[in-house]
């Protein structure tokens, strides 16, 4: 760990999410710009397991770096910066192991945009072997990602003569088709390096994988929707406990709010309702094979209905055995 990640600031830890360390521990041997494993003896090998894999992208300054050593972390192969067309061949080493590398995590991102194009052909390839792959895409808003850029004082890597935003916006565009074929989009706008670890170590760290993993995230309308949400539920149809003097210093996690919240009209019907309606949802997304779903529950100031419905409603998706991740955006915004 360097000083810097022991930074107790929020805003340096945002700022580090992708820019402040690239550097993988115990990184393998560089071939042609990228990390990659140098291949023991292959000799009789016994038929060959396929690995699992997981290709992290999305935009510079969101958080790959972050994602990968979570990973790394809970005992999956890194490989940092990989030409797409190349994936293939990192799977074939990976099933000639002997088992030894089971599992495969591939950062790809524009440093490698000259081989970009090959990642679709990679992907069929990969499709047509029978391999498990995931693609987790990182997301952020334009603000945050300048704002990590400026704080550790480097360029985009696509911004060229231009400025910080020209490059994001490129970068955008050049990653459209990808964020759309993405298995788990994460926006890390509001992450810290903690908060994303925590988001990653949810969704991998288990051995068996279950059927489908939850993210309920309250959030306040004001500050904008969570552009990862699969699912958004508006609470403002709620009397709003900032209106109530002796409630409003605190959160909808307080027992006195929550209780106001779920004593109104119509509260505790709707949460049964939207219940039963998630567990048809749900019984759609295993169909499809999606695995991963993002509710997002929105007030005004994402502090107390939202936080307060977020809390129950996990509650009710953990009960059915959906395992469920609690974010809350924006409480102690204000």
């Amino acid at each position: 760990m360097t000083e810097q990640d022991k930074q107790p600031t929020a805003e340096r830890d945002r700022a580090h999410l992708d820019l402040g360390d690239d550097r993988t521990p115990q990184q393998p041997p560089k071939e042609n710009g990228a990390q990659v494993s140098t291949p023991g003896d292959t000799a009789a090998v016994p038929e060959a397991t396929i690995p699992e894999l997981v290709i992290i992208s999305g935009m510079s300054g969101a958080g790959r770096s972050t994602a990968a050593k979570c990973l790394e972390d809970l005992g999956w192969f890194v490989v940092d910066n990989l030409p797409p067309a190349l994936i293939p061949t990192m799977v074939e080493l990976g099933a000639r192991s002997q088992g030894n590398v089971a599992r495969i995590a591939v950062v790809v991102d524009v440093r490698g945009r000259r081989f970009f194009d090959n990642l679709r052909e990679s992907l069929a390839d990969l499709d047509t072997r029978g391999v498990t792959r995931r693609i987790v895409f990182l997301e952020s808003s334009d603000e945050a990602l300048v704002r990590r850029f400026e704080s550790v004082r480097r360029p985009h890597p696509l911004q060229g003569d231009g400025r910080i935003v020209d490059g994001i916006a490129a970068e955008r565009e050049l990653l459209r088709e990808l964020r759309g074929d993405a298995d788990l989009v994460i926006d890390t706008s509001s992450l810290n390096v903690h908060e994303l670890r925590a988001k990653m170590d949810a969704q991998f760290a288990g051995e068996e994988e279950p059927e489908l993993r939850a993210t309920v995230m309250s959030f306040g309308f004001k500050y904008g929707l969570p552009v990862d949400a699969d699912l958004v539920v508006d609470m403002r149809f709620l009397p709003n406990p900032h209106w109530v003097p002796e409630l409003r210093p605190y959160t909808g996690l307080n027992e006195e709010v929550s209780a106001y919240v779920f004593n109104q009209p119509g509260a505790k019907e709707f949460l049964d309702r939207y219940t039963e309606l998630l567990q048809l949802i749900a019984a759609g997304y295993r169909r499809e094979g999606k695995r991963y779903v993002t509710i997002a529950v929105g007030c005004t100031g994402g502090k107390h209905r939202s936080v307060a419905t977020s809390e129950k409603l996990a509650a009710r998706l953990a009960a059915q055995g959906v395992e469920t991740v609690v974010v809350h955006r924006d409480m102690g915004r204000e």
